[in-house]
């Protein structure tokens, strides 16, 4: 599985962008999405997590009630909606995929396929 993710960029406080993370290859559809992300100088953490199913969702406390994620499974598309951006939600965003279902999703460690990474940066 490859991933490809896009949609950061510069962005000023209060305001939205949605970030798309496409995948290739087969059993997108069962894979555990997740978004995380590492600021300059810290360490990277955990952003948002999605199901293969798509009903089950967790996130970040920092970030509940402005971050939402989706996917579309017929696109093998996750999508992460950031409202209300804050500056210190500027950092590297990055998605990533976890084949087993039962794995913590919030510890980088268990992901198995990472994409590229996309830059948001939220001035204030």
């Amino acid at each position: 599985v490859q991933l490809q993710a896009s949609g950061g960029g510069l962005v000023q406080a209060g305001g939205s962008l949605r970030l798309s993370c496409a995948a290739s290859g087969r059993g997108f559809s069962s894979y555990t999405m997740g978004w995380f992300r590492q600021a300059p100088g810290k360490e990277r953490e955990f952003v948002a997590a999605l199901r293969g199913s798509g009903t089950n969702t967790y996130y970040l406390d920092s970030v509940k009630g402005r971050f939402t994620i989706s996917r579309d499974n017929a696109k093998n598309t996750v999508y992460l909606q950031m409202n209300s951006l804050k500056p210190e939600d500027t950092a590297v965003y990055y998605c990533a995929a976890i084949w087993s279902s039962l794995a913590d999703y919030r510890l980088s460690s268990n992901y198995n396929y990472w994409g590229q990474g996309t830059l948001v940066t939220v001035s204030s």
